[in-house]
This record gives C-alpha cells, sequence and structure tokens, in this order.
C-alpha cells in the first residue's frame, strides 16, 4: 500500500487523541470520527462503520483497535503500529506514573472534582458523532428496526456481542428471504498466536501469558476486565481486590484505553519491568487481530450475503453505543450543574462542527472543578 499519509502526522494526531480521550471506547470513537471523518475526510463514513461494527466482533479494545485501522488505511502496516503505540503511550506512562506512586504512598490522588465535569461533556462528544454516524447506517426501514431491537435487548442486560452477532445474522436472513436463491457462505477464521518476548525473568514471563490471554479473549467494558483479572491474579494471590479495583479505577478515570490498567497491575506486581510485560501482554493481540482483519474488510463488502450481515453489525454497534451513552447519561447526569455542562458541550459541537474534542473536554473538565466550588 502506498503511503497517503506520513508516519509524523499519524503520531501526532494520535499521541493527542490519547492525552485526550476520556470516557471509554463510545466517546474514543466519537473523537475519532470527528478527526479521521469529519476534519481530515481520511475515508467515508461508511468505511468507517464498517471498520467501527467489525472491530467489535474480535476480542480487545474497540477503541484501539479502530485507531490501528485508521493508521493501517493510511500508511499500510508501519502506520498501524505507529497509530496504535502513539494512542496507547500516554495511557500507559499517565498510569505507570499512577502506579509509581501508589506503591511509594498506598493511595491514589483526588481527581473527582476535575472528572465530575469531563463526563457530561464526553456524554455530548458521544452524541454529536452518533448523528451523521447513524444517517449512515440507517440504509433503510430493516436496518432501523434491527438497530431499534438491539438498543432494547442491551438494555434488558443481552450481552453486547451477542446482540451484535445476533443482529447481523438477523441481516443476512432478511436478506436470504429477499435473494431466496442465493447460499449463505460463512467464513470466520480464528487465527491463535503465542509469544513470548526475549530478555524477560521467568516472572515477567508469567505476567506476560495472563495479560497476552486476557488480550486475546477479553470483549466488553472496563467491568469485564475486572472478572478476568480477578480470576487471573486475585483468585490465585498474585494481587489484592483492593489494588485490582484501584487498578480499574485508575483505567477509568485516565485518558486512553481503558486496558492500560494492565500497566497499574503489572508494576504492583513487578515493578517497571512487570509493567511493560503485562502492558505488552495485554494490547499485542489487538494488534495481530487488526492486522489480521483490515484486509479482509474490503472482501466482505464485496460479497452481497457478507456486506447484509456487516450492514446489520453496522447499526447493531450505533445501537450499542447509544445504549452506552445512556448508561453513562445515567451515571454521570446527577445534578443541573453536569446537566448544563453537557447541554452547553452539545450545543458548542452542533454550532461549531469542526470544533476540536481537546477544547470540550478541557471546557468540561474546567467548568466541572468551578461548579463543584459551588
Amino acid at each position: 500500500m502506498a503511503e497517503k499519509t506520513s508516519l509524523q502526522e499519524i503520531a501526532l494526531l494520535f499521541l493527542k487523541l490519547g492525552v485526550i480521550a476520556f470516557g471509554g471506547p463510545a466517546a474514543h470513537i466519537a473523537m475519532l470520527e470527528n478527526e479521521v471523518v469529519r476534519k481530515r475526510t481520511w475515508m467515508s463514513h461508511e468505511h468507517f462503520l464498517d471498520l467501527v461494527g467489525a472491530t467489535n466482533l474480535i476480542p480487545g479494545p474497540n477503541s484501539t483497535e479502530m485507531v490501528m485501522h485508521c493508521g493501517r488505511e493510511r500508511a499500510g502496516w508501519k502506520g498501524l503500529v505507529v497509530a496504535g503505540v502513539c494512542f496507547i503511550l500516554p495511557a500507559v506512562l499517565i498510569t505507570a506514573a499512577f502506579a509509581w506512586a501508589y506503591q511509594q504512598y498506598g493511595q491514589l490522588p483526588q481527581v473527582e472534582a476535575f472528572v465530575y465535569g469531563i463526563k457530561p461533556a464526553v456524554i455530548a462528544i458521544i452524541l454529536s458523532a452518533l448523528v451523521p454516524l447513524g444517517k449512515k447506517a440507517l440504509k433503510n426501514a430493516e436496518l432501523g428496526m434491527l438497530g431499534a431491537a438491539t438498543v432494547v435487548a442491551c438494555l434488558l442486560g443481552v450481552h453486547e456481542i451477542v446482540a451484535l452477532f445476533g443482529c447481523g445474522l438477523a441481516g443476512v436472513l432478511l436478506f436470504w428471504l429477499k435473494n431466496r436463491d442465493r447460499a449463505l457462505p460463512g467464513i470466520f477464521p480464528v487465527a491463535l498466536l503465542q509469544v513470548a518476548p526475549p530478555l524477560l525473568s521467568a516472572g515477567n514471563l508469567k505476567i506476560f501469558g495472563i495479560f497476552l490471554k486476557v488480550g486475546a479473549l477479553l470483549y466488553g467494558s472496563g467491568y469485564v476486565l475486572f472478572a478476568f483479572l480477578d480470576a487471573e491474579l486475585v483468585a490465585r494471590g498474585l494481587l489484592t481486590r483492593e489494588q485490582l479495583m484501584d487498578a480499574v479505577a485508575v483505567g477509568q478515570f485516565t485518558p486512553g484505553p481503558v486496558l492500560s490498567t494492565a500497566t497499574f497491575v503489572g508494576w504492583q506486581m513487578n515493578g517497571a519491568w512487570g509493567a511493560l510485560a503485562a502492558t505488552v501482554g495485554i494490547f499485542l493481540p489487538s494488534f495481530l487481530f487488526v492486522a489480521l482483519l483490515n484486509p479482509l474488510i474490503p472482501r466482505l463488502r464485496r460479497s452481497k450475503v457478507l456486506s447484509a450481515f456487516l450492514d446489520a453489525v453496522n447499526v447493531a454497534a450505533i445501537a450499542v453505543i447509544l445504549v452506552v451513552c445512556l448508561q453513562m447519561g445515567r451515571a454521570a447526569l446527577t445534578d443541573w450543574k453536569t446537566l448544563l455542562i453537557a447541554i452547553l458541550s452539545l450545543g458548542a459541537l452542533l454550532v461549531f462542527k469542526k470544533m476540536n474534542s481537546v477544547l470540550v473536554v478541557a471546557g468540561g473538565a474546567a467548568l466541572g472543578y468551578l461548579l463543584a466550588l459551588v
């Protein structure tokens, strides 16, 4: 693939997003859509949606994998690696600093006043991205009904992966009912990959192996990550539950992927080398999955049957993001102050369509801090 964007430009963009991307995968994808689709027109809304839908079907942190897809689209495998590393790096460094301080002082710093205003601003960013993505995803009434059904299913507690696959299969069934003479091929290859980094001690290899398994199997939110690590580490006496809860908390209130929790946990287990082993282990499968998946997406789109599956999955992905946004709103919009921050942020994004997400996040944090003093 010929390079269409310089690696320096890719690095700077995703370093910036790594610093300001608060709020979890839905918010990260909203910020990414604003940067690569609306501001830079690196790809169409339709192709961005295809990437979102496909990424939701593989394990790992969805927003981080979307970043890798965007890098791969613009500069081949080098872009994939540069984009992924640059997006992950700020979260890892910030989390490592928290991990060191926690090990030294036994407690986390107080950041609630700033997070108070960031959360409603992030909800506004997600909503502003859902409008254009939703318009592109809802190609017909049938897809609209599938999307609505997915929202209802997720609100009733159906796991998001089950909802995504179910919606995709329903889309194929609808296609089959309209085109009964066509066959329904199924192509779902799975690659199992094991790697061991050189020059690590037996203890760090064990940490690497634990987090490699988690990164290769993890679907879902930070709460699912908590359950995985509880079973792998706390149940085996390798970490206390209090340490794990503090690690997940750090992953939640720092920018970038929540899987930077691994950096914190690895540091508590074996210092800086343990942090490095855990970080490489949990993120490595995502690089491999995206490298395998990205070239397949155009082929999926060329098949009419698999294209119907992808269309339905895209609608389901939008529905899942909407449900996440509703759940975040229920937790974050707790009083008139947070509601005011959300309304002002959304209004600014709708009026100034090319407004940088940095300003929205920074403005929400500052306003939240000021209003918390009232």
